[in-house]
């Protein structure tokens, strides 16, 4: 061991006299202020500056500067200076006093608007309460929706530090525009704390779940205070919030009644995950319908419309795409009937760039062209074989959606290190009509296991998180079996579709999407749908009958069944075509354009109805449709 240093002596020394506090501080500094008074007075007595003033006369006169005190040098009387010194540290007391006070009064201010305790005092804001991953992506949203507003806030409420959460959102959100973010600290299940981010002049709510074992009963207790405050507004609140257990959905909705739109996660993503795997391309039309960046659906009353069909209203917009109607009784039906005649008081349910651009083109003569349209033929579906690797509790949900999709004689091959799925496989997939299940054991990251899959006859798989696991190490471990995934397919005449969960948000971006079939879900998908919804509560029917396999769904389907390849019509002639099956023609995808992300995977929506498009051999039609 080294001998100390005289050096780290003094600085131990100096160290342990600071930790005494500041009786210790006021010391060192009448020291430091003592030798320089001594050596200045040293300098000036010494070369004869002032020759007319003894060396104790000069020491006193530079005291008194330094205390800011009177200047004696003229007054030789002791008396006086004594009398002079008193005042003099009386008024450095006094002021030192008043300095402090004012310091602490300010620093108590500042240390509570950084707590962020302060009443927020917007209009028709947006409140968010709670903290996840999920916030960014909302926040982000938010923002693009609130582009054309001149003031537009978001106001959330975390029991997490204020600038902690303004520092973080600053980092992965960047520039908010025009909309401004308030953060304020507390508990969103205190009704005390609720009125921090004044929710009885908000225009939506937005409660998010906590990231830990039960999220669902912070959720309920944050519906509790909203709804029975007792400093609540008499008008009824819009809220959205997210509930993880099918369990907990009941009491939540009695709680929030009529006032709360609940999201419940784990059915919405088991029937996008089913939905998703197997239509290429279908994780980019549910991506570009549900974020503000692309076209968005709008709900507009169109007096011209009225007394003619739902089938004709198809071909009436040239810049927008009509996916249904919202009845004057509130009720929303996707894809109606084509001979559905459209009464006073009905809303067009329309795909459009803006509600600005949801305009009747006035056009009577579309150009159809008749002959280019293919006679309506009946198509043989294939069985398909579905590869799931992994296990949570949406795996019997995903294997039973799957089931209603898939045609007779199609398979699924199960495999997971989970013990005990016999039961709950039984419980749910027991009826299974068109499928068979075979369950294997293994681990899904080990690479011979996989090498040994027969995936040569697979079409898509399906790669579940573990929800017993963290996060993160569940994450790594969905990321480690993807990669292998993608390393198998790569050397495969056939690749097979993936679609695989990520819990955290921020690890979507180490999958690295790369193609069209390779689809990541996580919760950036249900913030997409909580910011929708969050702006327009008419979109919650929409989406649940989006997502509902007994209702009209997406698919896309073989562009050779509605008009003829390789000639140049437009999308008009698509739309009739469409129409004529009981269809509603909402985009195309061109198969060219499947590996340029840019393009969107060759993905539109929504394309002009005028401009021409010749379709090839595997370019597909994106339709709604009820099978």
């Amino acid at each position: 061991m080294n001998k100390p240093s005289f050096l780290d002596r003094a600085r131990y020394f100096f160290d342990n006299t600071m930790s005494r506090g500041p009786i210790a501080l006021i010391g060192w500094l009448a020291l430091l202020s003592a030798v320089v008074i001594f050596v200045v007075a040293i300098f000036v007595w010494g070369v004869g500056i002032a020759a007319e003033a003894t060396l104790s006369d000069q020491m006193w006169a530079y005291m008194m500067q330094a205390l800011g005190g009177y200047d004696p040098m003229s007054d030789a009387n002791w008396s006086f200076r004594l009398s002079t010194l008193v005042v003099t540290f009386t008024g450095i007391f006094v002021t030192s006093t008043l300095i402090g006070v004012l310091t602490a009064g300010i620093e108590g201010k500042l240390e509570d608007l950084r707590k962020g305790r302060s009443k927020v005092i917007e209009l028709n804001h947006t409140v968010i309460l709670g903290w996840s991953p999920q916030v960014f992506s909302i926040i982000s949203e938010l923002v693009i929706a609130n582009e054309s507003q001149p003031k537009s806030c978001i106001a959330i409420l975390s029991d997490r530090d204020k600038v902690e959460m303004e520092d973080e959102i600053r980092d992965k959100v960047g520039s908010t525009g025009r909309t401004r973010i308030v953060c304020r600290t507390g508990s969103p299940m205190d009704m005390n704390d609720l009125d921090l981010v004044s929710l009885q002049t908000s225009k939506s709510i937005v409660v998010l779940a906590p990231e830990d074992d039960d999220p669902d009963a912070s959720v309920i207790k944050t519906l509790l205070a909203i709804t029975k405050s007792p400093g609540r507004r008499p008008e009824p609140y819009h809220i959205v919030a997210e509930i993880h257990n099918a369990k907990n959905l009941a009491v939540a909705r009695m709680i929030g009644q009529e006032e709360a739109e609940l999201m419940f996660v784990g059915d919405l993503i088991a029937r996008i995950t089913a939905q998703t795997c197997r239509q290429s391309g279908l994780s980019v039309v549910y991506t570009e319908l549900m974020n503000f960046e692309g076209d968005e659906i709008y709900f507009q009353k169109e007096p011209n419309l009225v007394g003619r069909t739902f089938g004709e209203a198809l071909l009436a917009y040239e810049h927008s795409a009509v996916m249904g109607l919202c009845f004057q009784d509130g009720q929303v039906k996707l894809n109606p009937p084509m001979d559905t005649v459209i009464q006073a008081g009905d809303r067009v349910i329309a795909i459009s760039e803006d509600e600005d651009t949801l305009v009747l083109s006035g056009s009577v003569d579309f150009g159809i062209d008749e002959a280019a349209i293919c006679t309506p033929q009946p198509a043989e579906q294939m069985p398909e074989q579905v590869l799931i690797l992994g296990w949570n509790w949406r795996a019997p949900t995903i294997i039973s959606e799957l089931d209603g999709y898939v045609a007779p004689a199609s398979s699924v091959i199960l495999v997971t290190d989970h013990t005990d799925c016999d039961a709950e496989l039984t419980q749910c997939c027991g009826e299974l009509q068109n499928l068979s299940l075979d369950l294997r054991q293994g681990d899904i990251a080990d690479r011979g296991l996989l090498d040994d899959l027969p995936f040569d006859e697979i079409d898509h798989v399906i790669l579940l998180s573990c929800l017993d696991l963290g996060a993160q190490l569940a994450d790594a471990r969905t990321l480690v079996t993807l990669l292998h995934l993608r390393d198998i397919a790569g050397g495969l005449a056939r690749p097979f579709s993936i679609v695989s969960e990520m819990r955290d948000i921020r690890n979507r971006q180490l999958a690295e999407v790369t193609r069209a079939d390779d689809f990541v879900i996580s919760d950036k998908l249900i913030s997409l749908i909580l910011s929708q919804i969050s702006e327009n509560k008419a979109l919650r029917p929409v989406f649940d009958d989006l997502f509902d396999p007994e209702g009209a769904e997406i698919y896309l389907k073989a562009a050779s069944e509605y008009v003829e390849l390789g000639r140049s019509v437009s999308f008009y002639t698509v739309v009739e075509a469409a129409r004529r099956r009981d269809e509603i023609a909402l985009g195309y995808r061109l198969h060219v354009q499947s590996g340029d992300v840019a393009r969107a995977y060759g993905v539109a929506i929504n394309p002009n109805k005028a401009i021409p498009v010749a379709f090839a051999e595997r370019d597909r039609v994106i339709v709604l449709a009820e099978k």
